[in-house]
């Protein structure tokens, strides 16, 4: 119980309350005196040896509630967590725990204020310190996960880490001074140590919220970039973005294809498995439905205008190509290449890159859709069957040369179907040297994609979700 006193002059001294040594001495003595099961008297000893001032009973009686009140209301407002776990765990116990609680009232108003908000669990505090912290704080720089740790210490260190360390080593100091066990010094400084996890792992946790965020502003902005616009960044963004697309697809339309896997009852083979049961059709055998794949013939003008369009659609077509059962592409200002070979041998970007650089076709002629799609009847349609789709990518602009719509029509003549994707608005078709109008009519399905949200929507075209 001395300790215990000892401390409790402390508390005192803290309020304005005077305390000498040789009050302190003959309060211990005579505490010894009475039945300290008896509350009130245990008090009047007291404030009869330690309180000379009649201005000092007031705060001496606050005092004393407080210390001799179970000491679980002797640090107002620290984490109600803390507490508990010493009562729980038992790991501090009668003076030490005390002296620990006591250490901690009379530092606490001396530490940073992020310390005293972590004491206290004031989780509305500490979001206020982080909030101002990341207000500091310029994100700009942060594009992936990997600096997720730089910028958490940075926003750590704004909220006040420093000084939370700092105060954390004050406090491990003031209890080995004050003669705190191994034990309970060990207990202590692995709890606060768990309590600057805590906050690492918040700050954390907020710099990975403005990742996301960020991603997903720069992610809907590229989705609605148009691709004729974006930088070389940008543009290995979204070929990243549409490589996903085109996966995504492949998966939807391997779901579909499982779904229809099943095809006509196949009664011989039903029968002769259902022997055993007399004939009797328990387990029916159904043909296998092989999946009827259409071949793709890409058609693709590598001009100038249009070239980031071009790319990242020949990139998107030969995602899927394992999704056809042939794919034949060429690649077109006014002369025709094909570029089949290449995408089957080369990685996609080399491939790319070969396709619309002007190793397959020359471009420094100005684009003529009406002798590329000649060229491509004269050369390629016998390839063409019932099976086949075609995909033509460009904006139709023909620098007043012949369109030779007659091309057109007979590729849709013998083509299953003729899918044009044209970058530029409708209303700028038929305009200037456009003749798309003219194309328009012939193809089954003229689609606008001007940007990835567009070849979203393509997508979901070429193969709709839940389609069955």
């Amino acid at each position: 119980m001395e300790a215990r006193i000892v401390e409790f002059a402390e508390v005192l001294r803290q309020n304005g309350v005077r305390v000498a040594t040789s009050e302190l001495l003959d309060a211990s003595r005579a505490a010894t005196l009475v039945d300290l099961a008896d509350r009130e008297a245990f008090r009047a000893v007291l404030r009869t040896t330690m309180v000379k001032r009649s201005a000092d009973r007031a705060p001496f009686d606050r005092a004393f509630d407080v210390f001799f009140s179970g000491a679980v209301s002797l640090l107002q407002g620290v984490e109600q967590a803390l507490l508990d776990e010493l009562a729980a765990t038992g790991a501090l116990e009668g003076d030490e725990r005390t002296m620990t609680l006591a250490t901690l009232n009379r530092l606490l108003g001396e530490m940073s204020p992020l310390t005293q908000a972590a004491l206290r669990g004031d989780r509305a505090r500490l979001t206020q310190l982080f909030r101002g912290a990341t207000l500091q704080l310029d994100f700009s720089r942060l594009q992936s996960p990997l600096q997720a740790g730089f910028y958490s210490r940075r926003l750590l260190a704004g909220a006040g880490g420093d000084g939370l360390r700092t105060d954390i080593g004050a406090i491990e100091a003031e209890l080995q001074r004050r003669g705190i066990s191994t034990e309970g010094f060990e207990w202590v400084s692995r709890r606060l140590s768990d309590l600057l996890r805590g906050l690492e792992a918040d700050a954390r946790h907020e710099v990975e919220r403005q990742a996301r965020a960020r991603l997903r502003a720069t992610s809907d902005v590229l989705a609605e970039r148009s691709f004729t616009s974006l930088t070389r960044a940008e543009l290995t963004q979204v070929q990243h973005a549409v490589r996903r697309l085109a996966e995504r697809l492949k998966t939807r339309l391997v779901r579909r294809e499982r779904s229809r896997r099943k095809g006509t009852l196949n009664v011989r083979r039903t029968l002769r498995r259902n022997m055993s049961w007399g004939g009797m059709p328990m387990v029916p055998v159904f043909r296998a439905r092989r999946p009827r794949r259409p071949d793709v013939v890409v058609l693709c003008d590598v001009s100038e205008s249009v070239r980031n369009v071009s790319r990242l659609m020949l990139l998107f077509t030969h995602t899927l190509q394992s999704l056809f059962a042939r794919v034949r592409s060429f690649v077109f200002v006014s002369d025709l290449g094909e570029v089949t070979e290449l995408f089957r041998t080369l990685e996609p970007e080399r491939a790319l890159d070969l396709a619309v650089t002007g190793k397959a076709v020359s471009l420094q002629a100005n684009s003529n859709y009406g002798n590329a799609l000649a060229s491509f009847v004269r050369r390629e349609l016998p390839g063409v069957t019932r099976r086949t789709t075609v995909l033509i990518i460009g904006d139709g602009r023909n620098n007043q040369n012949p369109p030779n719509v007659w091309a057109l029509q007979e590729i849709r003549r013998k083509a299953r179907r003729v899918v044009w994707i044209c970058p530029e608005e409708r209303r700028a078709w038929g305009v200037g040297d456009s003749e798309m109008d003219l194309y328009a009519r012939v193809c089954d399905q003229v689609v606008v994609v001007q940007s990835l949200s567009d070849l979203d929507r393509l997508a979901d075209q070429l193969v709709p979700a839940g389609a069955h």
